[in-house]
């Protein structure tokens, strides 16, 4: 399988084989400065030409899809993918902003078009561990089988934690998740009810992250990190293609993408971008980088000549990060291929997830409600143009973070069995629609 694909540092441009097993670029990781984005992450490339070859018809696209893309990914076979069913999540079709009541936010009236554009949502939180992270921890876990790894280790704020420990317990593996003691309770859940070990740490995600690297190189265990591994980038790529052929092989206009470390942002970037090297695309759609304003480092660094982190604090946690850790890549993709970013407010993060989950039945955590939040200001700045695609990629579920939705609703008081009290609260909560 060496010839198949091979490693490329964004960097410095260094080539490594595909047969080996490999992080970052050595030359560039030697020169890494603490508190600095790592440079030295690895692109996947392959034998572009050699794919070609598969279909010299127009029927490329179609014959990768019916071999589920393995031409296109660093595996032998799907012999060592999860039983479990990953991607094909569905893609929906927003029909309304608003219910066409009494907004809650602004009082008036709402409206209940869309406008004159489409707009989709890709719900990834129907994965198995309800994260668009299953892609990722998928491919790595596939890899290691292949290659006879049964330990894999990963930092997480969450989801790539709980998403790693779910795969490997379907894969009769062991997963090792480093991830902050302050994580989501339902996230810190899932990870010990698939088996796997915890190890909470008193600190933040990039915390939790430095611990796993170290842990890795004491233990010699499989590491998933985001960025870090490389292959992480390959599992959510493979969203790009999907919803190309779920849009009736056509490119979205534009993808609504929410970013912390930038690897979800990359890996859409790079699908895109492997379909154009095929000549299956001639375009590629404007990627839109959503952030939360609290945890926005990404994108207050694209033009800053050194990195300057801030300390992040927003309610969406999945995207909570001082440094990212796929910055270099991120920023690369965005430069070359014209991308867009935005930053969304807590406040406006929780708008959208409550209008989202209203007026769509999609319910996301946060971070992924950012990406809806996203549209939501582009659409108010008049910034979505007439007859386009747009899609909004919601990450995960609202189920993994209950708590922070809690100030946007209100539990009633319980009623007791006689009428008139039922009578008195629907006057009370429903008729009058403070039921929030």
């Amino acid at each position: 399988m060496a010839d198949k694909f091979h490693f490329e540092c964004n960097d410095c441009r260094a080539e490594y084989p595909g047969d080996r097993l490999i992080y970052l670029c050595p030359v560039c990781e030697a020169a890494n400065i603490p508190g600095q984005p790592p440079k030295g992450v690895l692109k996947t490339l392959y034998n572009y030409a050699e794919i070609r070859r598969l279909s010299p018809s127009a029927g490329l696209f179609d014959k990768l899809r019916g071999q589920s893309f393995i031409p296109l990914l660093p595996l032998r076979g799907l012999d060592s993918c999860p039983g479990l069913r990953i991607g094909e999540t569905p893609l929906y079709r927003v029909t309304r902003w608003t219910s066409g009541q009494v907004d809650r936010w602004t009082g008036g009236q709402a409206d209940k078009r869309i406008g004159d554009f489409e707009v989709f949502v890709k719900d990834d939180s129907q994965n198995p561990t309800f994260s668009f992270k299953d892609r990722a921890s998928a491919l790595v876990s596939a890899w290691a089988r292949e290659n006879g790894i049964t330990t894999l280790v990963a930092a997480s704020t969450g989801n790539a934690g709980s998403s790693l420990a779910g795969i490997c317990a379907s894969q009769g593996q062991r997963a090792i998740i480093v991830a902050p003691a302050a994580a989501p309770l339902a996230k810190l859940t899932q990870i010990l009810m698939y088996g796997a070990t915890l190890v909470p740490v008193q600190g933040t995600y990039d915390d939790a992250y430095d611990l796993s690297v170290r842990i890795t190189a004491n233990y010699g265990w499989y590491n998933r990190n985001t960025a870090y591994n490389p292959l992480t980038i390959e599992g959510k790529k493979t969203v790009a293609c999907e919803l190309f052929s779920q849009l009736g092989n056509n490119v979205p206009d534009r993808v609504f993408i929410p970013v912390g470390d930038g690897v979800i942002f990359s890996g859409v970037c790079k699908g895109f971008e492997d379909l154009l090297k095929l000549g299956i695309i001639d375009r590629m759609p404007v990627l839109v980088g959503v952030q939360a304003i609290g945890s926005s480092n990404l994108i207050n660094n694209l033009d800053h000549e050194k990195f300057v982190a801030v300390s992040s604090k927003t309610i969406a946690d999945s995207i909570s990060v001082d440094v990212p850790r796929c910055f270099h890549m991120t920023a690369g993709y965005i430069k070359k291929y014209k991308g867009e970013m935005i930053t969304v407010s807590d406040s406006e993060i929780l708008q959208a997830s409550l209008q989202m989950a209203r007026f769509t039945g999609i319910f996301c955590e946060p971070a992924a409600a950012a990406a809806f939040a996203g549209i939501l200001k582009y659409r108010d700045q008049g910034l979505i143009p007439a007859g386009s695609k747009n899609v909004v990629l919601a990450t995960g579920s609202g189920l993994k973070d209950l708590a922070s939705v809690q100030s946007s609703i209100r539990i009633p008081e319980p009623v007791g069995t006689d009428f008139g009290e039922v009578e008195r609260l629907f006057a009370k909560e429903y008729l009058t629609g403070n039921n929030h």
